[in-house]
């Protein structure tokens, strides 16, 4: 299966009954599932939702999630508010009767604040905002899942810059195993410049020091083990990327094993040629540790 980043960006737009809106949604790389909303004042309701679809979709990543809203003009249409008016005819009349004043004709009751209502000022039936609030979440769900599909885009150029990193550790691994200098012969070759040093010296052969110097040499020698290891977390990673669902983490602990394998390996490095392959090696895993900081 392809492994998902944890990098990516969507934008959803959507109109409905005068109402237009865009979504935004954008992920970058987090130990757990973090996810940030910012919503207009009055679509709160839309926040538990939100994060519930967000927690379908991913599993890891700093997620953080927009809403703009913008409202269509409309064609100017008002309202009469039949019920406002007859209270205002009530109370003009009980004005007209206590101070003999004339009644307010037509024009003047209608500039009278709340007789005529804008389309856009009407009370809105709580079906009609429900059935808005359904729409954006359909469009954030699109939204989220434009941003999931961007993740395993970016996770499928991840999968091959880290398989291409595998091959390169494991050969870099196979030139320290098949380097000259740790055939028992150069091993030998070494001891024994190290006995000759020991000889020249003006003060007595320490024989409890020679035998130490041989076995430091040895030992040095020695880095089978680092190399066994280095294999099978290869061997582990390769396994691990084939796997469903979230994998960073796993990938992450491994990329400290191998570091922690080529630390070894250079401080046992007793020869130019495994030091350098050493050095190289530290150098590819850092690069794998930071690739595999954004898979998913």
């Amino acid at each position: 299966m392809t492994i998902s980043s944890m990098t990516g960006f969507a934008r959803v737009d959507g109109m409905t009954d005068g109402l237009a809106w865009t979504w935004e949604a954008r992920s970058v790389n987090g130990r757990g599932l973090d996810v940030r909303l910012r919503l207009p004042p009055g679509y709160e309701v839309l926040e538990l939702p939100a994060r519930e679809a967000v927690a379908k979709r991913l599993a890891r990543g700093n997620v953080s999630i927009s809403l703009s809203l913008e409202k269509q003009q409309t064609n100017g249409s008002v309202r009469l508010n039949e019920a406002v008016l007859q209270d205002v005819i009530k109370a003009a009349e009980r004005v007209t009767a206590l101070s003999g004043a004339s009644a307010p004709d037509a024009a003047q009751l209608m500039m009278i604040k709340g007789v005529l209502e804008a389309a856009d000022q009407m009370a809105e039936a709580s079906d009609v905002r429900a059935a808005r609030e359904r729409a954006l979440l359909k469009s954030l769900e699109a939204a989220l899942d434009k941003l999931a599909e961007a993740r395993r885009a970016e996770g499928t150029r991840l999968h091959d810059i880290v398989i291409e990193q595998l091959i390169q550790i494991e050969r870099l691994g196979s030139d320290v195993r098949a380097s000259p200098s740790r055939t028992p012969e150069a091993i030998v070759a070494r001891l024994k410049d190290a006995i000759t040093r020991l000889f020249d010296t003006t003060a007595p052969l320490d024989v409890e020091r020679l035998h130490q110097e041989a076995m430091l040499l040895a030992t040095r020698a020695d880095v089978e083990e680092e190399l066994q290891r280095l294999s099978a977390h290869v061997s582990g990673a390769r396994e691990i990327l084939a796997e469903n669902g979230a994998v960073g983490r796993k990938l992450d602990f491994l990329a400290q094993e191998f570091n922690r394998e080529a630390n070894t390996l250079c401080s046992k490095a007793n020869a130019v040629d495994v030091t350098r392959l050493g050095l190289q090696l530290k150098t590819i895993i850092d690069q794998f540790r930071e690739q595999v900081q954004n898979v998913e």
